[in-house]
Parts: structure tokens; C-alpha cells; sequence
């Protein structure tokens, strides 16, 4: 920088003495002074071409030069056959005007120049640097991270935690191990839906066993030139056996481990090869264990789940109510409340890791919009179908398709409060009551989550003879779980299911589902006129309700 600026001060330099004497030679008076006799003999013999006359000198211009003389030595009267000129001030101006636009010009023809010399190199050397980006980006120093993450910061995941305390103790005790002849697995493969907390586990792990942590997602080895993937892998594992012992991290591994088939793709392939030569390459006792993270086993290639490679899997599930409880008593630490975290682990069945923590933040920040010092279990109601579903504005609905909208949302809410379906309250603004899981449930249970979602169907055609377009998702997850009832579960006639035996449960269903909503249309009316004046209504008055009746 420091060389750069110097370069330019002597090149302003070096212009201004270059103009200074271009305007020195151009202006200076360079004329030889004669004698009046010298003169009168040029005259006389007839060798001056021209006669200039200024305020101070006569110039007379011959073949052999210029030659001057003071004004006042001279008359007119000499120069009366000779071409006179005159010349001032004025044309001296002239001269000066013009030579510095010439060499205004001139400065900036040259300072055009230099930028597209300039532009020129620079852009040689972005292209070189952009050439070797490829490689120089993938061969530039992998550095370690330090992991902040401890297992006290994570709720609910007890189980997990004991599988992985006896790498955390390798990782700080190798000699116990070799000195025993065993060694440890080279990897460890978490497995689990998104959400759960594959990430901060791997982190707790590298904090906890006190190793560099070499963090790396498996799209990033995705590169557009063949390669370049396997040359980072490398590198990436070069790097943690010279800083062993230490945990190189791949999360999302199927971006790059997926099943080699029939499609080519030279890049991906050859990223894979490399990672699979890797884990090959270094004995258990090396001190580097490769944890990876996926949500989709299914699409792993078999060789990287072979022995050898990824030894030890660990199943992270969606956690229980007992580590609900435990996740959230640890984002509600440092947030005033009055309410029992119990209670909110009851509702939230079907929640991951981060779907609690945007709970819990949510809950605050209504907690705050509404001028209140503590978040309370109404704030946690209010806010749970925003991060389920997403918070949806009530479309413009004339008075007809509102009276629908109602008439169908309140049928549903009577059947699921009657069932004892889990839900909290339910909004006019959503579709859905309750979110779509894979929780192991009985037969009974299946058909009463069928029967509810049939239920609003069910009740516009007593109602108004017809049903609206709205009724779409939920039809298709009726049909979707009696699919899975008679094809999967077992749940028809017999195990292996009949032709029509589907048709003939949805049927069944339908016809128990308006035998219900016909006896307590009583309950449905009053829910459709709490429906109409607040457009939302919770389980508990929806209860309440009902225990009126039966």
C-alpha cells in the first residue's frame, strides 16, 4: 500500500517538471538580439522573410534564425517593403491557453492509460486468483473450531449422552484403550429427524472431550469442478490427523453419500470414493473419529455403512415428554414465568428441539407485545399454532363461505374434543387442528383422528347438502391413514387386506361420524356461535360444552 502511494507522488512529480519544461521551451524567448546596423544590412539585402513587432521588440525572422531589437532603435519607416506582423500580449496568452490544454490532454490520455493498464492487470490477477480459487479455496488452510456447546445445554437427550461418554473418555484416556488392545469405532453416525439436535450433540461432544472440532457439511464438498470435493475431503482429513485427537463433523452426509446407481455424476461419486478411501486410511487409534449427522439413512451408499467406516449408530428421536420437560426448563431458565412445565410438555407432543426453543421465544415476544411481566400458559396457547403452522391471516370470505368456514371447523373441534384429540385451541384462520404424526396409535385412535377430520364434511352435507373445496387436505389425510390402516397396519378384515376393504372403512366412518355430530349438534351450534363472535375457541370451553350434555 505504502509503495503504491510513493509510486504515484513521483509520477504527479515527474508530470509537473515534464510540463514545466514543455512550457519553458515553448514560451521562452529564444530570439538572438543585433545592432540597428546589423539590421538595416538584413534589410538591405533583402534576407528577412518576416517582421514581427511587439511592445519591446522587433523580430525579424530569416532564413538562418530569429533575430531581435528594442522597439526604440527602430522607425516604421525601415520596414515599408517588408511583411510587419504585429504580436502582443494576446497571442502569448494563446500560446499559454493552448499548451495547457495540450498538456491537459496529454495527462489525461496518460491517466487513461494507466487504468486500463491497471484494469488490464487486475483483472489478470482475479482471473488468477479466481482460477486458483478453485483450488487455492479448497487447498486453503482447514482450521479447527472450539466448541462452546456442553451436554448441560442440551435437554433430553439422556440416552444419547451415554452412548457417546465412552468416546468422550477415549478421546481423553487413548492409552486405557491401546494398552487393552481396543480401539474405537472410526465413525459414528447420528440419525434422527430434523430439529432434534444432531449438531449441538456433535459439538457436546468435542467440548466435552476437550478435541478440535472440524466442522464441514456434506454440500459443501459438492463442487462444480471434478475433483475439487475429493481434494477438500482430503484435506479436511489431513488436517485432523495432524491435530489428532480431534472430531471431524460432516452434517448432512446423504448431500454427498447418497447411493451410487445408474445416473452418473463424476464429482459426487468421486467426493464419495475419497471419503470412503479416508476412513479407510487411519486406524482406530489414530485419535480421529468421524461423526456425521443425516435424516435420511435410507439414501446412504451401503459402502459407507458397512463396518469399518461408520461402526456405531445413534438414533436421535423426537423427544418424549419427559425430555420435552427437560428442554424446556432449560429455555424458560433465564425467561420470568408463572406456569408448569408439565403442563406446556403435554402440549407440545410431536415437538423437536427447536420447535420448543421457537415456542418458548415466541411465547416471550407475545409476552412483551402485550405489556406482561411474565409469560403465562395463555401466551404458550396463543402462539403454538404460529409455530406449527405458520400464522395465517383469515381470508376475505363473503357471508356464505364463512358460514361454511364455521359450520365445518366447528364439527371438527366437537369430534376432537370428544375423542380427547391433543389440541389447544383451535383458530378459524387454520386449516389443520392438530399436525400429522407417526406416533405408534391403536386402531381406536386411528379412527377417531379419521372420524375428525371427516367430521366437517360430514357436517356441511346435513347441514347445507354440500361441501366446499376447503375440505381438500383433509380428506386427503383420511384417505391417507385408511390406506395405511388396511395396506400397513393390519387394521381391515383381516391382515391381508380385500379388494374395497378401504372404501368400505371410510364408509363405515362416515356414517359413525354423522350419527355423532347429529346427536350432539346442540354443542356444535353453541361452538358455531362462539366460532362467529371470536373466530377461535380452546378445548376447555369446548369440553365444558360437551360435559353440559352428556
Amino acid at each position: 500500500m505504502l509503495n503504491s502511494k510513493t509510486n504515484r507522488i513521483a509520477l504527479y512529480i515527474s508530470a509537473t517538471i515534464i510540463i514545466l519544461l514543455v512550457l519553458f521551451a515553448l514560451l521562452r524567448d529564444n530570439a538572438d538580439p543585433i545592432t540597428l546596423r546589423e539590421a538595416s544590412t538584413m534589410l538591405q539585402e533583402k534576407s528577412v522573410e518576416k517582421v514581427i513587432v511587439s511592445k519591446e521588440y522587433v523580430y525579424l525572422k530569416t532564413k538562418h534564425g530569429v533575430f531581435k531589437i528594442a522597439s526604440s532603435q527602430v522607425s516604421p519607416k525601415m520596414f515599408i517593403d517588408q511583411k510587419v506582423e504585429v504580436g502582443g500580449e494576446s497571442n502569448l496568452v494563446i500560446y499559454i491557453l493552448f499548451s495547457i490544454l495540450f498538456l491537459g490532454f496529454f495527462s489525461l490520455i496518460l491517466r487513461w492509460w494507466q487504468k486500463q493498464e491497471g484494469f488490464t492487470l487486475s483483472n489478470k490477477l482475479i482471473s488468477k486468483e479466481s482460477s486458483s480459487d478453485a483450488r487455492a479455496s479448497e487447498t486453503s488452510v482447514i482450521e479447527a473450531t472450539k466448541s462452546d456447546v456442553c451436554f448441560d445445554d442440551i435437554g433430553g437427550i439422556s440416552d444419547v449422552k451415554i452412548e457417546l461418554e465412552e468416546i468422550i473418555d477415549f478421546m481423553k484416556n487413548p492409552k486405557r484403550y491401546k494398552s487393552f488392545g481396543a480401539h474405537m469405532p472410526r465413525g459414528v453416525l447420528l440419525v434422527g429427524p430434523p430439529g432434534v439436535g444432531k449438531t449441538m450433540i456433535a459439538k457436546a461432544v468435542a467440548n466435552a472431550a476437550d478435541v478440535p472440532f472440524y466442522y464441514q457439511s456434506g454440500a459443501s464438498f459438492v463442487q462444480i469442478y471434478v475433483g475439487m470435493g475429493a481434494k477438500r475431503v482430503h484435506e479436511l482429513f489431513a488436517a485432523a490427523k495432524k491435530n489428532a485427537p480431534s472430531i471431524i463433523f460432516i452434517d448432512e452426509i446423504d448431500a454427498v453419500g447418497k447411493k451410487r446407481g445408474g445416473e452418473r455424476n463424476d464429482e459426487r461419486e468421486g467426493t464419495l470414493n475419497q471419503l470412503l478411501t479416508e476412513m479407510d486410511g487411519f486406524e482406530g487409534s489414530s485419535g480421529v473419529i468421524v461423526v456425521a449427522a443425516t435424516n435420511k439413512i435410507d439414501v446412504l451408499d451401503e459402502a459407507l455403512l458397512r463396518a469399518g467406516r461408520f461402526d456405531r449408530r445413534v438414533f436421535v428421536e423426537l423427544p418424549t415428554k419427559r425430555e420435552r420437560e427437560a428442554i424446556l426448563s432449560k429455555y424458560l431458565a433465564k425467561i420470568p414465568h408463572e406456569l408448569d412445565v408439565k403442563v406446556v410438555a403435554n402440549m407440545t407432543v410431536g415437538f423437536n428441539g427447536a420447535a420448543l426453543a421457537a415456542l418458548v421465544n415466541e411465547a416471550a415476544l407475545f409476552s412483551l407485545r402485550q405489556n406482561t411481566f411474565h409469560v403465562t400458559l395463555e401466551h404458550f396457547y396463543e402462539v403454538k399454532d404460529k409455530v406449527m403452522f405458520g400464522k395465517k391471516k383469515l381470508q376475505m370470505l363473503n357471508d356464505k363461505q364463512k358460514e361454511f368456514r364455521i359450520t365445518y371447523q366447528a364439527s371438527k373441534v366437537v369430534v376432537a374434543s370428544y375423542f380427547n384429540i391433543q389440541f389447544e385451541k383451535l383458530m378459524l384462520s387454520n386449516e389443520k387442528l392438530t399436525p400429522v404424526t407417526d406416533e405408534p396409535l391403536a386402531k381406536q385412535e386411528l379412527e377417531s383422528r379419521v372420524m375428525m377430520l371427516l367430521a366437517g364434511t360430514v357436517s356441511c352435507n346435513i347441514k347445507y347438502k354440500e361441501h366446499s373445496s376447503s375440505a381438500k387436505s383433509d380428506l386427503a389425510e383420511a384417505k391417507e391413514i385408511v390406506a395405511k390402516m388396511c395396506e400397513s397396519y393390519g387394521m381391515g378384515s383381516s391382515l391381508l387386506p380385500d379388494a374395497g376393504e378401504q372404501k368400505l372403512l371410510l364408509e363405515n366412518l362416515y356414517k359413525e361420524c354423522e350419527t355423532l355430530l347429529i346427536s350432539l349438534s346442540g354443542v356444535a351450534q353453541s361452538v358455531e356461535e362462539v366460532l362467529q363472535e371470536r373466530e377461535s375457541i380452546t378445548k376447555s370451553a369446548v369440553v365444558k360444552l360437551l360435559d353440559e350434555v352428556l
